[in-house]
């Protein structure tokens, strides 16, 4: 098998099934077998269903997993499991993708020898942008928008791709080992950053790791995702997510196992975020006070 594709998913069945329609159709490289692995989440929609359907349309490509372990982690890795391709590629449950994605995937891979690779994922709006959202620029809003857009020339990645468009040969999940479980969305816990914190595995582990601008999906942005609720809630979880990764540094002076640098950082965006009154300078201050928030919460956490 040269190419398993893994979609994760979970309550998501209609847009899934737009999803595997998209890889019913998709352009398959000459001499290219590959193989769809869908793991269902605990699901309780018509996720089977829609998957079913689908092995029945394409027999021998669809393959139906279920993980009763609630989490995108446990699901990634057991697709990683389940995976039999040389190359393991990755993309969401509500994406739309490109028709030559596949082909494209293919030929940067023989041809550039890389470890892994991070395709462009282009935001669709469905919904007007928020005058308080800043797309470029020091107060830029990355992250919770699922974007990664670096021109249209192959080039290193010196930074995390998404799991929503990215894919590794298998033998870098033997050498790096799997995805991280406490990292990783789940119903009752948004800590996300299970992809970024394998790709910088990669990364600083000295593999080839490319950006392949041709491997294209389109990623939407629903109105839920366009409230500063949302963009709140998950820089709030990035800050947790910081900690969990890079743990707390043994030379930082702490009050009750906090770093006091974090407190600090609190105080100085909470500051920023009183005194401004350009709406995207003042959310962007804003997002910097949850983050400091979140890592402190996670500090308490971890120390009872």
């Amino acid at each position: 098998m040269d190419i398993s594709i893994v979609v994760c998913t979970y309550n998501r069945c209609e847009s899934l099934r737009r999803v595997l329609d998209d890889l019913k159709q998709m352009k398959v490289p000459a001499g290219t077998s590959h193989e769809v692995i869908v793991v269902d989440n605990n699901s309780r929609d018509d996720t089977r269903a829609v998957v079913e359907a689908a092995r029945q349309e394409c027999p021998g490509i669809f393959t139906y997993v279920f993980e009763s372990r609630q989490g995108k982690s446990f699901a990634l890795n057991t697709s990683i499991k389940t995976a039999r391709g040389e190359i393991v590629a990755f993309t969401d449950d509500d994406v739309v993708l490109d028709r030559n994605w596949l082909i494209e995937m293919k030929n940067v891979f023989d041809s550039s020898g890389c470890a892994g690779i991070g395709g462009k994922i282009r935001a669709v709006w469905n919904t007007e942008t928020p005058r308080w959202f800043a797309s470029e620029g020091p107060y830029k809003l990355g992250g919770a928008i699922v974007e990664l857009d670096l021109g249209d020339e192959i080039c290193d990645l010196d930074r995390p791709a998404y799991g929503a468009n990215m894919a590794f040969r298998r033998h870098i999940f033997e050498k790096y080992g799997l995805f991280r479980e406490d990292l990783g969305p789940n119903p009752q816990n948004l800590i996300r950053n299970e992809d970024s914190e394998f790709c910088r595995r990669v990364i600083y582990g000295g593999e080839k790791f490319i950006y392949a601008p041709k491997v294209v999906v389109y990623h939407p942005v629903e109105e839920n995702r366009t409230r500063k609720e949302y963009f709140e809630a998950w820089q709030f979880n990035y800050g947790r997510a910081l900690v969990r990764i890079n743990g707390i540094p043994s030379s930082a002076t702490c009050y009750f196992g906090i770093p006091r640098y974090f407190f600090r950082n609190l105080l100085g965006a909470s500051i920023r975020w009183a005194l401004t009154f350009d709406a995207k300078r003042r959310f962007y201050y804003k997002l910097q006070a949850f983050e400091a928030a979140g890592q402190i919460t996670e500090c308490r956490t971890r120390n009872g």
